[in-house]
């Protein structure tokens, strides 16, 4: 790999030359030089006006496809940073870091990112403090990346599937081909799983899905022992399980831990031409399952979770706080009147336009909606989450944005 520019050199590129901000700023993620990456865009304003208003984009379909970026992509964010117009990027995808995800984006997309403009699905995980010095369940990913994220966000004691299958083989006895790669990256487990002396047993106290389940089959399996356990303890079945007088008809009424989920998708924009199933597809056959083994709603019983990511509230309000502080931070003292309007990109009706429509800021902050026809969604169909607007691409949402926001800083071409 070539080696990097003095960083006072990209200082002065940045300084002097507008057309090259993106791809000098590009090497000042916040993985090297934090303090050096904001001060190279705080000095970059061709315009004295302070805008109001502000985007977050969606990255699947919307600047990448796959992991290839879309053609005007580049073009629409190197206009915002140029313009000191403040956007984060909003996507309920994950699997890794967020400093590991910036860099790769800063490079693809040849703009500079920095960790306080991004929100994967499962960063708000990184908030849950009272879990961190417990045993977790981490589900999904590639190999054990998603452990390695929750070791950064704070988790002490992590167990993945693979860990359990590598030690206990008999736990899902159709991956048996599959040991080979699981035990590639498993790790030995905190404690056994000892049926006859559960006092001694592996015990789980909240169940993390990082990110979309690649083994489905050993998954599903290893969620259903824990959440039929009695307390979260590997090898027990709870008394309460199917008792009529109890709520949920005694199931995940005896201590069982939490269950999170990180992405309600259940398809995404992949390079196949047709959307493929994310994790909310992995949901659903969960439930599916856990409806077939408890009697499910035709009973009275539910798969109690708490799921996150777009549409839901919660990221929401993660997300902007994300951009408030994003924005006080890029336009410093000038940073006087509020945030009036975000403007929500995305390409899923289910998740990206949904969200903005329903979320209600508790600053009073307007979020608009603006479907891109990029990926999930496809000119000609009818979302039953309508877009305030819908355009072709990144480019033309970024320029309807700015020109419904009666913005004079600086045109964009067409």
């Amino acid at each position: 790999m070539a080696a990097q520019p003095p960083i006072s050199n990209l200082i002065q590129l940045v300084l002097h030359s507008r057309a090259a901000i993106p791809r000098a700023c590009a090497q000042l993620t916040c993985n090297n030089h934090p303090q050096l990456f904001r001060r190279a865009l705080q000095t970059t304003s061709v315009s004295h006006n302070t805008p109001d208003f502000a985007f977050a984009f969606d990255i699947d379909g919307v600047l990448l496809r796959s992991s290839d970026p879309l053609p005007r992509a580049h073009k629409a964010l190197s206009y915002l940073q140029s313009h000191r117009i403040p956007f984060i990027l909003l996507t309920n995808g994950g699997g890794k870091h967020e400093s590991e995800r910036v860099a790769e984006l800063s490079k693809k997309l040849e703009v500079p990112l920095d960790t306080s403009m991004f929100v994967q699905s499962h960063t708000p995980f990184a908030d849950l403090e009272e879990y961190k010095d417990k045993t977790v369940l981490v589900v999904g990913g590639d190999g054990d990346k998603c452990r390695k994220v929750a070791e950064r966000y704070g988790y002490r004691t992590i167990v993945t599937p693979g860990d359990i299958l590598t030690a206990y083989p008999d736990t899902w006895p159709f991956s048996q081909q599959f040991l080979p790669h699981h035990a590639s990256f498993s790790r030995p487990l905190p404690r056994p799983i000892n049926a006859h002396n559960p006092a001694d047993s592996l015990k789980i106290d909240a169940i993390f899905v990082y990110n979309d389940p690649r083994d489905w089959g050993l998954d599903i399996q290893v969620l259903v022992d824990v959440l039929l356990s009695h307390r979260g303890i590997l090898g027990t079945l709870s008394p309460k399980n199917n008792s009529p007088d109890l709520p949920n008809r005694g199931f995940q009424q005896d201590s069982q831990p939490p269950l999170f989920f990180s992405n309600p998708d259940l398809v995404w924009a992949a390079k196949h031409h047709l959307p493929r199933l994310g994790q909310g597809g992995f949901r659903e056959a969960l439930e599916g399952t856990w409806a077939a083994l408890t009697g499910g709603p035709r009973m009275g019983v539910q798969l109690l979770k708490t799921v996150i990511g777009k549409p839901f509230r919660m990221t929401y309000e993660f997300a902007e706080r994300r951009l408030v502080a994003h924005r006080r931070d890029l336009l410093g003292w000038r940073e006087q009147a509020g945030l009036r309007t975000v403007y929500m990109v995305g390409d899923n009706p289910e998740s990206d336009i949904r969200g903005a429509n329903t979320y209600e800021s508790p600053a009073g902050t307007e979020w608009v909606s603006v479907l891109v026809r990029t990926g999930v969604h496809q000119e000609g169909q009818d979302p039953v989450w309508r877009p305030r607007m819908e355009v072709g691409d990144v480019y033309d949402a970024v320029r309807w944005a700015v020109e419904q926001s009666k913005w004079k800083g600086g045109r964009l071409e067409d």
